[in-house]
């Protein structure tokens, strides 16, 4: 099955001055936790938009719901406080090949 979280900064993060050496750490654990995933194969995209006010996706594998909620929730900008996440369930249709990174 296929799910799609959304993550949303926290209010006191939108302001780029708010940030401290501790949340750019939490966003290096981040990183390095859709990179575990990306190897494990579950990683189907991961990204952000590049606004004022970012929005970020994952979208990957899990067995169910359940799994699903579990690896959103291991997220460590969500376990950390940093940032607020939605699960969705998903399902893609059309990937692109030649977009493959």
């Amino acid at each position: 099955m296929q799910f799609i979280y959304f993550l949303a900064l926290t209010e006191r993060l939108i302001d780029d001055s708010n940030w401290t050496e501790e949340d750019e750490m939490i966003v290096s654990e981040h990183f390095e936790r859709l990179s575990q995933l990306k190897k494990s194969g579950q990683l189907i995209l991961a990204g952000k938009t590049s606004d004022r006010d970012p929005i970020g996706i994952v979208i990957f594998n899990a067995r169910d719901h359940d799994e699903a909620v579990e690896i959103m929730n291991d997220d460590p900008a969500i376990k950390k406080g940093i940032m607020l996440g939605k699960l969705r369930p998903y399902k893609v249709v059309l990937l692109s090949e030649e977009n493959n990174l």
